[in-house]
């Protein structure tokens, strides 16, 4: 099991999703999302994949997890491994363009 780390960022989505009642939908998405990466970010629901044009601070390789599908403006995790053993660091909660 991964621990789940929000960056500011990432807390700051999440709050704007716990806030807006318009958003509930999404925001169980996300809390599912979220969940499947605690116990196995290899979930094949997540359909997590590399993020290429992105690096994380200490150049991480950034991987990209759907919250949603065939939604307009479906919902993506943005995450890394690390900073600490078993730990998932969550970069960004957003929509997709």
């Amino acid at each position: 099991m991964f621990g789940i780390q929000l960056t500011q960022e990432a807390q700051d989505q999440y709050k704007l999703l716990l806030n807006d009642k318009g958003l509930h939908k999404r925001l169980k998405a996300v809390q599912k999302t979220l969940q499947f990466l605690k116990h196995n970010p290899r979930h094949p629901g997540l359909q997590t994949h590399k993020f290429t044009s992105l690096k994380g601070h200490g150049g991480e390789e950034i991987f990209e997890s759907y919250a949603e599908q065939n939604t307009p403006a479906a919902y993506r995790v943005f995450w890394h491994y690390g900073l600490e053993k078993q730990q998932i660091t969550v970069i960004t909660i957003t929509s997709h363009p």
